[in-house]
């Protein structure tokens, strides 16, 4: 009996599961929950965001590009405007330097016609105040020839005119030679270097000045010889003999005013 009601019992909860088992097949299995309302939000807000940060980015990228194109743009002006600016720079740095050449011809031009114009007027006037020598001295070529009052020997006759920032008279090229020659001078010290043996005399040429100056810490002049000019030779005395002395000095340049300023009216 016990038997009987063990298997009717066995046999409800079988049939119980075979319901509860067609009722899951006909659902189409195990229905899971349904997602709640708080997931759904956050999935709304990323897609937000998501579309939000591409739209960003596509706003950037445009501005980027404007922003590079326009620099492109003002970098070409600012190219142009240099190259430009280097060409007008270049050409007017041309013009400066041209124009100083001719500044500076027309200078040596006028310098040249005016030094002309001084000798033309100290031929008919030796004191002319263009004359750019010391008064009372002869201008030739580059050099003002003056002659000296005193009557001193060698040593101190070179003396003398190296205080006027000059030296006793020298003979630096044939022109100098002839017109020398034309003053025939008798008894002047010459600019020659001393010797120690005595010569009776030679005749006056320019290669005899192409010997080294005096140095007067070199030489003891007591027991040398000086040449002296004696017309269109030259001579040898004990240089502690005295005689006069003629300097030599280098010209000032012409100032163009004074030529200027003398000029008859008629060729101003």
């Amino acid at each position: 009996m016990s038997e009987e009601i063990v298997y009717v019992d066995l046999k409800f909860q079988d049939s119980d599961k075979k319901e509860n088992l067609q009722t899951s097949d006909k659902c189409g299995g195990k229905v899971p929950s349904a997602p709640s309302y708080s997931q759904h939000k956050v999935v709304l807000i990323l897609t937000v965001l998501c579309i939000l940060l591409l739209i960003g980015l596509g706003v950037l990228g445009g501005l980027f590009y404007t922003t590079l194109e326009t620099e492109m743009i003002k970098s070409n002006q600012l190219q142009n405007i240099r190259e430009e600016l280097q060409r007008n720079v270049s050409l007017q740095l041309m013009h400066n330097i041209n124009s100083s050449k001719r500044i500076r011809n027309l200078s040596a031009m006028l310098q040249k016609t005016a030094t002309q114009l001084c000798r033309e007027l100290y031929k008919n006037k030796p004191e002319h105040k263009c004359k750019p020598c010391p008064k009372g001295s002869e201008w030739y070529e580059d050099s003002c020839y003056s002659k000296r009052n005193e009557y001193e020997t060698w040593q101190v006759s070179e003396m003398l005119c190296s205080a006027r920032n000059g030296s006793l008279l020298k003979i630096k090229n044939r022109r100098v030679l002839e017109f020398i020659k034309s003053k025939n001078l008798k008894g002047y010290w010459l600019g020659l270097s001393p010797r120690t043996k005595t010569l009776h005399y030679e005749e006056l040429n320019e290669n005899m000045f192409l010997s080294a100056g005096f140095e007067r810490s070199t030489y003891d002049l007591s027991h040398m010889y000086c040449g002296h000019i004696e017309g269109r030779y030259v001579y040898y005395s004990p240089c502690t003999n005295k005689k006069y002395a003629m300097c030599v000095e280098t010209a000032s340049t012409v100032q163009v005013e004074s030529v200027l300023n003398d000029l008859p009216e008629e060729r101003k």
